[in-house]
């Protein structure tokens, strides 16, 4: 009886998986897509998007292609080169749409998740590692969820939220895509360039004036006018001035070097900028802190921004072309008053050594104390020239110490920090390209108090107080407040281009790397 059971039994087939179908919608058409296709994807973002899907076809929807061809044709607007992009493949799927296979309309949806993905990746982090260009730079890489600002595009009507997720969202970022659009909308520049043989002011007549009032037109900081004069009259004072004020100039109103240096930009040059401080902010961290000061090197500013608004700026004085001040991240710690000043090596070498050398009176008369390895004291006449690199050299707080009397410091790699300074009348100047790589601060008491936040044991009175004992010390800042030195030169204010002097020749030599 069990062998006949046994034998009667209806043999049960393999259950086999049914084929996934081919669903057509009045969209468009829905295609699973093959593991083998899937095994050839190199990008682990686009494996994602596709698993998540759970690999049908995403793109071949009218409504989601339409969005992404635009994002494409578009490109230009981020600051990016169509180049980067198989564009002209999805031009050429796109256009024989109707005589492609499924297995052809697969490979086209791939292919534009996979410059989706690239598109977001350059948006979000940038093209280039400025840590492997710089070697003064030095800033924490973003931290960034490709495959999360990818898979934000599947979301239902997200598709301008996904875009603007994978942007740098800092509110210079966005003043710089609007300078960008601006600047694009222009008209065609067809400008000489301006040369002047001496300065001109208001009420002068030269030819060089009529090809300037042209140029004051175009970039609009002059009105159109029916006929042009070679007078520098008041209406293009007053434009000058403006244009002065938008490019970082002294607004004297005198058509000068730097003035004329700034009139021959053209529209492509100005462009080419627009694009490389795009691509620098996407470097920057993309987000920040909830108290924290930034200093752009160009513009010679520094701002405390407190929940998004800046609530004090102060001017800086920052290193010059050939003792660049460094670009970093990092967060305050202490400040000390009265500091003293320990002589570093460049200036040492560049300039304490010549000057010893020529009189040995330099070192009193600039405070400085001389200690040999075993830190005792060495005096002028014994110090030796030839071993000048064995000895340290302190300078002494006081009115006279190139800190002057105020320090404030964050860890940095390059052992530079914010500081007082004992020639406060550089802070008139226009340009304050003037220091060895530290940044001097205007004003420096009052941040002091502003950092120190205590106003019954750190008000400007006890500050005072401190400074006038003549004796170094310290104190801690206890709150959080971070800092950012950046370098940016060009940017837009409510709709009007800004751009300042790229000091550090930075600009055209990192547009030509992303070219």
């Amino acid at each position: 009886m069990l062998l006949i059971l046994t034998s009667c039994k209806e043999k049960v087939s393999p259950k086999v998986s049914p084929i996934p179908k081919i669903e057509i919608t009045e969209a468009g058409k829905i295609i699973p897509i093959d593991s083998s296709k899937i095994s050839r994807i190199k990008d682990s973002s686009v494996i994602a998007f596709y698993s998540t899907n759970k690999n049908y076809t995403f793109w071949m929807l009218d409504a989601h292609r339409e969005n992404i061809k635009a994002l494409f044709n578009n490109l230009e607007q981020d600051g990016l080169f169509p180049k980067d992009f198989d564009l002209k493949k999805i031009q050429h799927s796109e256009e024989n749409l109707t005589n492609l296979s499924n297995s052809e309309l697969v490979d086209y949806d791939i292919l534009l998740t996979e410059n989706l993905s690239r598109y977001i990746q350059k948006v979000s982090k940038g093209n280039l590692n400025p840590n492997k260009l710089y070697d003064n730079w030095d800033l924490k890489e973003n931290n960034i969820n490709f495959k999360q600002l990818l898979l934000n595009f599947q979301k239902k009507d997200s598709f301008d939220y996904a875009v603007n997720s994978a942007s740098q969202y800092h509110i210079v970022y966005k003043r710089l895509k609007t300078a960008l659009k601006i600047i694009n909308a222009l008209p065609k520049y067809n400008f000489k360039n301006t040369e002047i043989k001496s300065k001109i002011v208001l009420n002068d007549t030269n030819e060089a004036i009529i090809e300037i009032k042209k140029k004051l037109i175009y970039w609009k900081d002059l009105k159109p006018m029916d006929s042009i004069t070679a007078i520098y009259d008041d209406a293009m004072e007053l434009a000058l001035k403006k244009f002065q004020m938008r490019h970082g100039l002294g607004t004297d109103g005198v058509i000068g070097g730097g003035t004329v240096q700034a009139l021959n930009f053209t529209k492509a040059d100005r462009k080419k900028q627009i694009i490389a401080n795009m691509e620098r902010w996407r470097w920057y961290p993309r987000e920040f802190e909830p108290e924290y000061i930034i200093i752009n090197i160009p513009d010679y500013t520094l701002h405390v921004v407190k929940n998004a608004d800046t609530i004090r700026t102060h001017r800086v004085i920052i290193g010059k072309p050939a003792r660049k001040t460094p670009v970093l991240s990092s967060k305050l710690t202490h400040i000390i008053f009265n500091p003293t000043w320990t002589v570093p090596p460049t200036i040492l070498k560049n300039d304490v050594v010549p000057a010893a050398a020529q009189n040995r009176n330099y070192f009193s008369s600039k405070n400085i104390t001389i200690y040999d390895s075993n830190n005792r004291v060495v005096s002028a006449w014994d110090w030796n020239i030839n071993r000048s690199r064995s000895y340290r050299y302190v300078q002494s707080p006081g009115a006279t110490n190139s800190l002057g009397l105020v320090k404030i410091v964050f860890p940095n790699r390059f052992t530079v920090y914010l500081h007082d300074t004992n020639s406060r009348g550089f802070f008139d100047k226009d340009i304050r390209a003037l220091s060895s790589g530290c940044i001097r601060v205007q004003n420096p008491f009052e941040l002091t108090e502003y950092l120190l936040d205590d106003p019954e044991k750190w008000n400007a009175e006890k500050i005072d107080q401190a400074i006038n004992t003549g004796k170094t010390s310290q104190q801690q800042i206890k709150k959080d407040v971070y800092i950012h030195i950046l370098y940016w030169t060009a940017w837009s204010e409510n709709g009007i281009l800004q751009f300042r002097d790229d000091l550090y020749d930075l600009d055209m030599d990192l547009y030509k790397k992303l070219d």
